[in-house]
């Protein structure tokens, strides 16, 4: 891959739902040891998560702003006694919410010819990237779509130009992944650029999605987490091994100034790099794997990003709050639930309705005609095997 050309290059993130804040971890990273390749990126693609992080890099949100919202969903998670299965779950209404107050007014202007948002089309699974946004409601609407996972966030698609579209990752998880000048991201041990490497012994990998996911334990455990979160220290240690992974990158293709991976492993000088042949570009393959656990702290490396994920990670230090979290105060809640249940499921789904009766009309249209094109579909097969017969 050639850096020398500015706009030459474009960088791609991965859908992964909760363990998006690995693409924050390496953001970070790349904005502080090689900013010239996120200054001059042609566009940022993602889907899903990944799409909200390429979407921050458009706007300029800090790392301090993306580690707290995203974290912030995931501790309202662990406040709920049914997790994401209690029905004050909205996921899709939280990060609505987050968008339309936290996005600069111009975000659409930013956003066109420099942002790639994968969507797939409903029901027929065709995908779509729109990398053009007429106004910031569109923007924030496209971003919705490429994060709506069907029946993990609702049972109705959200609507973009006239048209359904849900989770971009279910067609097109790491968009031009297959392009040489694309630097890719994922949070999944596989075969893109910038991913953990895996002490698998697994060679055998699972292409689908347009991505590549080595068929190992650590990845289903992955893709486990991803849909059902779990404590905000381990997300946070996501993001942390994200500026690893990405740190790797860069010294292996010989982009920082000093191999510093090397310091946190062993006092030995690191090997030289290896030069091909066609084009002259050093790559160092012997660039060593460090993991979250191997470094004591990462405010060595990122003090910026280190302040981010503690203050994020922080949890409500009032009285109530302690007592919750608390092993009795779970006990509690669990023996107050059936009790508790009834009311919170009536009060949560009557606010969700009241905030679906604008969209009401659009979708009960939309269903009105799924079910009139089932129904006709129905019939011609049935006429059809009748005339057979």
């Amino acid at each position: 891959m050639d850096f020398l050309e500015e706009g030459s290059w474009s960088l791609s993130f991965a859908g992964a739902g909760f363990l998006g804040l690995y693409h924050v971890g390496v953001t970070q990273c790349l904005s502080q040891r090689a900013p010239r390749l996120l200054q001059g990126a042609r566009r940022f693609y993602g889907s899903s998560s990944g799409a909200l992080n390429a979407l921050a890099i458009v706007c300029g949100k800090s790392t301090d702003f993306c580690c707290s919202h995203l974290l912030d969903l995931v501790k309202h998670v662990e406040g709920l006694s049914l997790g994401i299965f209690h029905p004050a779950y909205a996921p899709i209404e939280h990060i609505k919410q987050q968008l339309q107050d936290k996005l600069p007014e111009n975000s659409h202007i930013l956003a066109s010819q420099r942002l790639g948002i994968s969507l797939t089309r409903w029901p027929d699974g065709h995908n779509f990237i729109v990398t053009d946004f007429a106004t910031r409601d569109e923007l924030i609407q496209a971003v919705v779509c490429s994060l709506y996972f069907p029946f993990y966030c609702g049972t109705i698609p959200p609507e973009f130009r006239g048209q359904r579209y849900i989770d971009g990752a279910l067609s097109n998880n790491l968009p031009f992944a297959d392009c040489p000048s694309t630097i890719t991201v994922s949070p999944f041990h596989g075969t893109v650029d910038i991913c953990p490497r895996s002490s698998s012994a697994s060679l055998h990998e699972l292409n689908a999605f347009n991505a590549s996911f080595q068929i190992s334990t650590k990845n289903f455990f992955l893709g486990f987490i991803s849909l059902i979160p779990p404590k905000p220290e381990v997300v946070a240690d996501n993001c942390r091994q994200g500026y690893l992974d990405a740190l790797r990158f860069l010294e292996a293709r010989g982009l920082t100034k000093e191999p510093v991976l090397w310091t946190l492993v062993s006092r030995d000088p690191p090997a030289p790099p290896a030069r091909t042949p066609d084009d002259g570009t050093s790559f160092n393959c012997h660039v060593p794997t460090v993991l979250v656990k191997d470094v004591p702290s990462l405010e060595q490396l990122s003090p910026e990003l280190e302040a981010a994920l503690r203050k994020a990670v922080r949890r409500d230090l009032g009285a109530w709050a302690r007592f919750r979290r608390s092993g009795p105060g779970q006990v509690l809640s669990y023996l107050l639930l059936p009790c508790t249940l009834p009311f919170e499921y009536v009060y949560f789904r009557s606010r969700r309705v009241v905030i679906w009766l604008p969209d009401a009309p659009a979708d009960l249209w939309w269903m009105w005609g799924l079910v009139k094109s089932t129904a006709l579909e129905i019939h011609s097969r049935t006429k059809a095997r009748l005339l057979r017969l």
